[in-house]
C-alpha cells in the first residue's frame, strides 16, 4: 500500500511494469476480481500499491500489470467499494476514510 496515505507514496523502490504496453506479454484481462499493480504515468513506477477490480475495465488491459485474482471474499471487496466515497475519479480517499487490510493470505 501507500505508507503516506495520499495515494502517491510507495516502498522506496520501483519495479518494471509487466504489461503488454511495456513490452512484457501479459494476457490477463482486467475483469471483476482481478488484482493488478497500481502505478503512476511512468510504466516502471509500480512498487507496493495494487487494486482489485469490482467491474470489468477492458481499457486497462495491456496497460497495467494484472497478476492475480480474488478466490474468496469478493463480497468484502464489493462492500468496501460500496462504502467508499472517493474524492476524485482516481478513487483517492481521505486518510481517515481509507479501508485498512487487517490480514491477507497469499496462496502460491
Amino acid at each position: 500500500g501507500d505508507p503516506t496515505g495520499t495515494g502517491r507514496g510507495g516502498p522506496g523502490y520501483r519495479i518494471k511494469g509487466e504489461f503488454t504496453g511495456n513490452g512484457v506479454p501479459n494476457p490477463t484481462k482486467h475483469l471483476r476480481g482481478v488484482i493488478s499493480m497500481a502505478r503512476s504515468m511512468h510504466p516502471n513506477s509500480a512498487g507496493s500499491q495494487f487494486f482489485i477490480m469490482v467491474a470489468d475495465a477492458p481499457h486497462l488491459d495491456g496497460m497495467y500489470a494484472a497478476f492475480g485474482h480474488v478466490t474468496e471474499g469478493q463480497d468484502v471487496v464489493d462492500k468496501i467499494a460500496a462504502d467508499a466515497e472517493p474524492l476524485d475519479d482516481n478513487g483517492t480517499m481521505a486518510p481517515e476514510d481509507q479501508p485498512v487490510i487487517e490480514s491477507i493470505k497469499i496462496i502460491d
